[in-house]
């Protein structure tokens, strides 16, 4: 996340196709949805974000998420989609081609955590407007 005092929160999730091992597993039936559903969705009913976007370089899952409710204004480079390109660049990338002027909190959202809540986000959001941090990263055990 970027930290600022003007606050409006923009929700990245991030999906790219060619998945080493489960084949398009962004777009594969959870729940019976496609998994990149679930975290648009949570975005959604969060109500803490002005804008979910999606980064993608498939036609295919843009063609979803958009369909779910989500912005996906371009398409991701190759450059920026393969086993060794770290989220980091994958978001300045988004900044940087949406040409954000404000200051904005960035949540990245990762299509592959479906069971993430509501709840999360919001504790998330609470511990960073407390602290004096630049990021705060979700982990577990």
């Amino acid at each position: 996340m970027k930290k600022n005092k003007l606050t409006k929160n923009i929700a990245i999730i991030t999906a790219r196709k060619n998945s080493k091992r489960i084949k398009n597993k962004n777009i594969k039936n959870f729940c019976g949805k496609p998994l990149i559903y679930h975290s648009i969705n949570l975005a959604k009913k969060s109500k803490l974000f002005d804008k979910i976007i999606v980064s993608t370089d498939s036609i295919k899952i843009k063609k979803i998420a958009t369909k779910y409710g989500a912005d996906v204004p371009y398409l991701r480079s190759k450059s920026l989609s393969n086993d060794f390109v770290g989220t980091k660049k994958v978001l300045k990338d988004v900044l940087e081609k949406i040409e954000i002027k404000e200051n904005v909190n960035i949540f990245c959202i990762y299509c592959t955590a479906p069971l993430l809540k509501i709840e999360d986000l919001k504790k998330a959001l609470k511990i960073y407007k407390r602290t004096n941090s630049d990021a705060l990263y979700a982990v577990s055990r």
